[in-house]
Parts: structure tokens; C-alpha cells; sequence
């Protein structure tokens, strides 16, 4: 099998060479003269008088590598497929998995659960503190309107020119109606409403983060008792099953062993086939075969 890829690889390599030798065909030589000397900028190659043995031995060469990579992966399919076979164990009764009755699990709680444990009033309180919290940030955060109008502030001049017409301007006046000082007052202002608004908010997110975990962990040892009850039963009936299930495995085993020894047989056997080759490619291969001899 290494010798058809061998001769499959020259056959590919023979082909290329002769579509090199094809695709340097052309209709004309080229050159130049520059100051009486002359230079040949392309070489004349006409197609040649035995083209059609050329080409008729590109295809025949294309035809044979086709041939032989069939006739290998046939081979390698059919190694794959023995390969893939397996042991029928269809007549063995493996012995039943004892069961056990289940028991229900109790599962967590989720954020959701918490807020539901609040008053209605302390649940409103919470949605008025987000919302103001929000907005009041949002206001005054560094990419807010406030944050904006105190940065504008100083750049602002004291008048602008406007163009009333072509080479003629007015002037406009500017008045402002804020102070450096009045803005950062309300900034502070606004900032410490703020925090006492997102302090209830953070009171709120606490609190209900602690019902959920105290719930979470009375469920967790709700389910770790059942599990502990579960697991005893479960021993119990085990031991019984496993003396059973070992002799099952044995078997398994012994039938398993010797399917393998088999298959590794048929694999061998299959490994060993020899390509048959076709009359009309053997002149090719004879070819390949002789230049290598």
C-alpha cells in the first residue's frame, strides 16, 4: 500500500509537470533594441507537434492516481469498518441497578424570593430610593448635565460676533445666569441627597441578600438530611447487587477479550490485501515501478 501512494504521488508530480509545460505555451517571441543591442523580453514556446501524447499522458496519469487513491481508501474503509465492529453481548442479562425511592429536593432561592418576603411599604420605599437614586446620579455624574454646564462655565466669553451680512458682524451679548460657585453648591446639594438615597437602596440590597442566604441554608440542611437517609437505604441494597454485577463484568470481559483477538485477525487479514490493478492503468504504473527498480 505505501508503494500505491508512492506511485500515486508521481503520478500527481508528472501531471503537474507537464500543466507547467502547458501553461508556458504561447504565440510569440518578444524583444527589444536599445542603442543596436538586442534583448528578448519573452521567449517563443509554440504548442509542440506531439501535444496530443502530452495531454493523453497527463490524463492517463491523472486517471491512474485517481485510480489507485480509490483502491486506497477502499482499503482503509474497510480496515475502519472492522475496526469499528463490536462484541454482541445481546444474550448476557446484566443484573438491575437496585432503586431506590427518590426523595424531593428542595431547591434555592433566588433574589426574586427575597424582595417577595418585604412589606409592601418597604418594598415601595425601595423602588422610590432606586429611582431617585438614579436620577440623581445620572444628573450629576461626570458625563451628566450638570458635570457639563460646570466644565462650559468658564469657557463661555463675554460676547460673540455675528455675521449680519458679508463683511459686515454684530455684536451678541452674552449673559450668563450661573456662577462657578452656585453650580458646585448644587452639586453638593444634589450629591448628598444622593447618598442618602442609594444608603436605603444599599439597605435594601443587604437585606434582602441575607433572607435569601438564611433561607438557602435551612434548605441546604433540609436536603443534606434526606440525602443522608437516602444514602443508607441505598448501601444496604448495593451490597447485594454488587456481588452480581462483578460476575457480570467478568464475563463481559472474557467475551470482550476474545472478540478483540479476532478482530486484530481480520484486521491483519484485511491489511494484507493487494491492489488489483486495472489493465488500462498498468502501463503507468509498470512505468514508475521500472524507474524506481
Amino acid at each position: 500500500m505505501s508503494q500505491a501512494q508512492s506511485i500515486s504521488n508521481l503520478c500527481n508530480q508528472n501531471a503537474q509537470e507537464i500543466q507547467r509545460e502547458l501553461d508556458s505555451y504561447n504565440n510569440c517571441s518578444r524583444s527589444i533594441n536599445i542603442g543596436g543591442q538586442v534583448y528578448q523580453t519573452q521567449e517563443g514556446i509554440p504548442v509542440p507537434g506531439d501535444i496530443l501524447e502530452k495531454l493523453k499522458n497527463k490524463g492517463d496519469l491523472h486517471a491512474c492516481q485517481a485510480f489507485l487513491m480509490e483502491a486506497i481508501k477502499g482499503k482503509d474503509n474497510e480496515i475502519e469498518r472492522i475496526k469499528d465492529t463490536r462484541p454482541d453481548f445481546s444474550h448476557l442479562i446484566a443484573p438491575e441497578r437496585p432503586t431506590v425511592p427518590d426523595y424531593d429536593i428542595l431547591h434555592d432561592v433566588s433574589e426574586s424570593w427575597g424582595w417577595a418576603q418585604l412589606k409592601d411599604s418597604e418594598y415601595s420605599e425601595y423602588l422610590q430610593a432606586e429611582a431617585m437614586a438614579s436620577h440623581l446620579g445620572q444628573f450629576i455624574h461626570k458625563n451628566g448635565k450638570l458635570t457639563q454646564l460646570r466644565k462650559e462655565l468658564p469657557t463661555i466669553p463675554s460676547i460673540e460676533w455675528f455675521e449680519v451680512e458679508t463683511g459686515k458682524k454684530s455684536p451678541v451679548k452674552i449673559t450668563k445666569h450661573h456662577v462657578s460657585a452656585g453650580l458646585l453648591g448644587i452639586h453638593e446639594s444634589i450629591a448628598d441627597e444622593h447618598r442618602k438615597y442609594e444608603q436605603r437602596v444599599n439597605y435594601y440590597k443587604a437585606k434582602v441578600k441575607n433572607l435569601v442566604s438564611d433561607e438557602n441554608a435551612r434548605i441546604q440542611k433540609v436536603n443534606a438530611d434526606k440525602a443522608a437517609e437516602f444514602l443508607k437505604l441505598e448501601k444496604e441494597l448495593m451490597e447485594q447487587y454488587k456481588a452480581e454485577y462483578e460476575a457480570y463484568q467478568g464475563e463481559l470481559l472474557r467475551l470482550t477479550m476474545e472478540f478483540n483477538s479476532q478482530r486484530e485477525l481480520k484486521i491483519k487479514d484485511a491489511a494484507a490485501l493487494r491492489i488489483s490493478v486495472d489493465p488500462r492503468f498498468q502501463h503507468v504504473i509498470d512505468m514508475f515501478i521500472t524507474s524506481e527498480n
